[in-house]
């Protein structure tokens, strides 16, 4: 690329999110954009994340867009390589596929006031866009913790989002760091494998059975042939999840919900040192909730020693539990999660004055129904602060937020609005609303630490009402709750 090329629309990420915004656009007719990916395909955290096990631990009805049904699901809930595949199959069937840029990474992007535009700054070159929709989503960057020592390991040392699969983990001594959704499913998948498996537990998880089970083949010809059957599954399957979304904002429904996991846990844990340890102490949903049947399993195998405890060091091939017990192992794998909350794409966004997001959130990032962003003009973010929640699909959220993306950018068109920018008190306003409700949430009031937190112990994360409220929230763009200008 040698000269500057200009969009009508620039987008971030080629996930779900990307895929998405590309399809939402071509709908519109808009076709002057571009998404940019420094990866060499598309799928996004389904590309990245293909650790063995790794699955949905969403019912694969609902995590599909409802404008891209998909009835040849082979599980209830889809593993890894049946939902990239499917992001693929949907990208090149919407024609999105010829608008993404590969090996292209985001490097700086600056508003640029007096042209009313956006100057990206790119591995490739210069580009500038009219509008900028940052769909890299909250999974993007793996979280290493920075232990003691780590750099004088001398064995193998890797993320689960960035499994080796080269490296032979058959009759090894690995060490596995971390205990949340990732680790609940590789563990179980690699613990028969090597020679010893210590985990490091800092905090027990709740895990629910998974009522997971094989399609078979007449299901999903039910799925491919009868009117509405797919839509039928998906309403019965998000009524489900909604009715245990309830809980998540009157926590004492949980606390009878969590007598099944005990349930499970006193069932294939036998050994009441380790029960007690593998026991949580907070309301079910505070953290994420996981389902599986096979991880308190794994964990009784004769080769698994389960350290419920932090890593304090590490010392050349020698791993150090906060209790000082020291074990000596050959790899170590991180299931420690990502940047959730203090994603890389804020250091690279930057207003007309020059400050980044970051310097705008101060370590609480926050928006304006979770989407557009006070400062930031012609900005969408996608899968964006205060719109996660702990019991549905993301794509649910995302298609909420793709309709208001669509409002915003076609009421633009027909204002010939070339600056479009949120009004700070709108978006205080919201965000106060936001975080009143979220004070009786099993996330603010479940009793624990978690990643919904973020550094200054605001909940940046989560929605504190149903998903019906936010579609209704996000069905309705308001013109008063932005500052326009014409050029």
């Amino acid at each position: 690329m040698t000269q500057e090329q200009h969009f009508e629309v620039l987008i971030v990420g080629a996930g779900i999110s990307g895929i998405g915004a590309g399809i939402t656009l071509r709908r519109m007719g808009i076709t002057d954009f571009a998404i940019l990916e420094k990866g060499d395909s598309v799928g996004g955290t389904w590309r990245d994340n293909d650790y063995p096990g790794c699955a949905c631990d969403v019912p694969s009805g609902l995590y599909s867009f409802s404008f891209a049904p998909n009835p040849e699901w082979t599980r209830l809930f889809a593993g890894q390589d049946e939902i990239r595949g499917y992001i693929d199959r949907t990208a090149a069937e919407h024609g999105v596929d010829a608008h993404v840029r590969f090996g292209t990474e985001l490097i700086r992007a600056d508003w640029d006031e007096p042209a009313h535009r956006w100057v990206l700054q790119t591995s490739t070159g210069t580009l500038t866009a009219s509008s900028v929709v940052a769909a890299v989503g909250p999974w993007n960057e793996p979280l290493v913790p920075p232990i003691p020592g780590l750099d004088t390991f001398g064995g193998k040392v890797f993320h689960s989002s960035r499994w080796d699969h080269d490296y032979d983990l058959a009759g090894k001594r690995v060490a596995v760091v971390g205990t949340g959704a990732s680790a609940v499913q590789f563990v179980p998948a690699i613990a028969p494998t090597v020679g010893e498996l210590h985990l490091y537990q800092r905090t027990a998880q709740w895990v629910l059975p998974k009522p997971d089970h094989h399609v078979p083949k007449a299901e999903r010809w039910v799925m491919r042939r009868v009117p509405g059957a797919h839509r039928a599954l998906r309403a019965i399957e998000y009524s489900i999840m909604e009715a245990l979304g309830l809980g998540f904002r009157h926590p004492w429904i949980l606390r009878i919900v969590q007598q099944i996991g005990k349930a499970q846990l006193r069932a294939q844990v036998r050994d009441p040192e380790l029960r007690k340890a593998l026991t949580p102490d907070y309301t079910l949903g505070c953290k994420r909730m996981l389902l599986s049947n096979t991880y308190y399993p794994a964990l009784t195998r004769p080769n698994v020693e389960v350290h419920a405890n932090a890593v304090a060091s590490v010392r050349g091939n020698t791993v150090v539990g906060a209790d000082g017990a020291e074990r000596e192992v050959d790899a170590i794998i991180f299931g420690t999660g990502f940047h959730i909350l203090d994603m890389p794409i804020g250091g690279k966004i930057f207003d007309g004055e020059g400050r980044s997001l970051d310097e705008h959130w101060k370590g609480s990032p926050q928006a304006y129904l979770g989407t557009t962003i006070a400062g930031f003009p012609n900005a969408y973010v996608l899968l964006g602060p205060a719109l996660g929640t702990g019991h549905t699909s993301a794509f649910m959220i995302l298609e909420a937020q793709l309709g208001y993306l669509a409002k915003a950018i076609a009421a633009a068109k027909d204002g010939n609005w070339t600056r479009m920018e949120t009004r700070q008190q709108v978006q205080a306003a919201f965000n106060a609303e936001v975080q009143q409700a979220l004070a009786t949430t099993v996330y603010n009031a479940g009793g624990c630490q978690s990643y919904f937190l973020d550094v200054n112990g605001r909940n940046s994360f989560n929605w504190p009402w149903s998903t019906a409220r936010m579609k209704t929230r996000l069905g309705e763009f308001d013109e008063r709750a932005y500052e326009m200008e014409t050029r």
